[in-house]
């Protein structure tokens, strides 16, 4: 199965190296244009979340396309291969299609069985289509990956307890301050802002401001809540009587540096906690030490997220299960690919004996209305279906996606085109019998 997967996540890279490496949604279309220029690789897609990059490519030479993925990193995103070749991982054929089914299912992820992965895997899917990058191998191992995520949530509990980064921050924010006296202010107002706001909220934070780059989004969060916005040029202001922050933006670039937050702190008697849940990180302090701030990320939310998740854990193999049905699925469908034109020649053939027939048989009965002529029709199809269930069963068992036959030899051996005919008229026959006894008795 020619099928390349290259990525990096939070399981192989530390957040400061898949922050290098992000690759935000509104580049990942040019990225697979770009791809194009690349001939081993056929079709290819892109999955970019909070914690991963992969590219799963269909290629005609499994070394080949490694080395061409690896090239296009290096080049379009200006990676240095030594900078994450240490950090990135390979997989080949099946076991690439494994890894995107457990993606979609949520086993890798940091948030086991997190809800946000399978819209996910669907955007990758629909700016592969709109690039043009993905062709019929992606498309049904995407559309499988979705399937499979949803059968996972609908199949076992590994949905329950929904919980969210947003909401692991707000409780590690909990276990550092009592949040009905503090002073808070969530940065983003998308989907994860928004999220956070309303756990802040529910938790009866002492008060709360929005700040976003438009206020019209911010307000759509903070009226609901009764909150405060502010834009992003009021933000050093607003973090001077700020005692938490929770950043959710995640723009590629940092929003707050350590010289913003120097200034922001320097007259201030009480300690500013920041929860930095961004993707690249909004906070950027580099080799800074500020006293009166204390900084997590993302991955000190791991503990939390263990503790939370520990019921859903349980419910791993029996999703790890409908993993390995659904891989075992996709690699018969890819195996029995070569049997496609035979069905399709035989289905032709087919139709041509049933169009045929009904012919033949509208000539016997021309009182026939258009009504009765439409169920006779309908019949025919039914009849085909029938007829060819057994033969299209026996090729897609027969016939791999690289295997060289007679399609005349072949077709024969499945079916005795005579006999189909035959077959097809008696039924036929059978079928209209009571048009022929209507027709006597008047």
């Amino acid at each position: 199965m020619p099928l390349v997967l290259l990525g990096i996540s939070h399981r192989t890279a530390p957040a400061q190296v898949r922050d290098r490496h992000a690759l935000p949604a509104a580049r990942i279309t040019e990225a697979l244009e770009a791809l194009r220029d690349y001939g081993a690789v056929l079709e290819a897609a892109v999955l970019s979340t909070c914690n991963r990059l992969e590219i799963y490519a269909a290629v005609n030479d499994f070394e080949a396309g490694v080395a061409q993925l690896k090239e296009f990193l290096t080049t379009y995103r200006n990676m240095r291969v030594d900078d994450f070749d240490k950090y990135l991982y390979t997989m080949l054929g099946a076991e690439a299609v494994e890894q995107l089914f457990r993606v979609a299912s949520g086993l890798d992820s940091m948030l086991i069985g997190e809800p946000e992965i399978v819209a996910q895997v669907k955007q990758a899917l629909q700016l592969g289509e709109r690039a043009g990058s993905i062709g019929p191998h992606l498309s049904r191992l995407f559309r499988m990956a979705l399937q499979t995520g949803k059968r996972a949530r609908t199949d076992t509990a590994i949905g329950r307890d929904v919980v969210s980064l947003g909401a692991a921050a707000v409780e590690l924010a909990q276990r550092h301050c009592d949040l009905s006296v503090t002073r808070c202010t969530v940065l983003g107002a998308g989907k994860m802002g928004a999220i956070v706001a309303k756990h802040l909220h529910a938790r009866s934070a002492r008060s709360l401001i929005i700040v976003n780059r438009t206020l019209k989004r911010a307000r759509t969060v903070a009226d609901p809540l009764q909150a405060r916005v502010a834009g992003l040029e009021a933000l050093p202001g607003v973090l001077a009587e700020t005692d938490l922050l929770i950043t959710a933006v995640g723009s590629g670039k940092a929003l707050i540096d350590a010289v913003t937050l120097a200034l922001a702190t320097a007259k201030r008697q009480r300690p500013l906690l920041i929860i930095d849940i961004g993707v690249p990180h909004d906070v950027e302090l580099g080799d800074t030490m500020l006293p009166q701030v204390a900084l997590y990320r993302l991955e000190d939310l791991r503990e939390i997220v263990d503790q939370t998740l520990h019921g859903r854990r349980a419910e791993i193999p029996a999703v790890e299960a409908i993993i390995a049905h659904q891989v075992q699925a996709y690699t018969q469908w890819y195996r029995t690919r070569g049997a496609a034109p035979l069905i399709a020649s035989l289905r032709s053939k087919a139709e041509a004996i049933r169009d045929t027939e009904i012919q033949r048989l509208f000539a016997r009965l021309p009182e026939l209305d258009e009504r009765q002529r439409e169920l006779v029709i309908s019949a025919s199809v039914s009849i085909i279906n029938k007829l060819l269930h057994a033969p299209v069963t026996k090729l897609r068992e027969s016939v791999t996606v690289d295997q060289a036959v007679d399609e005349a030899q072949l077709l024969q051996a499945m079916l005795d085109l005579d006999v189909f005919s035959d077959r097809l008229q008696r039924q036929l026959d059978a079928h209209t019998a009571p048009f022929f006894e209507r027709t006597k008795k008047t």
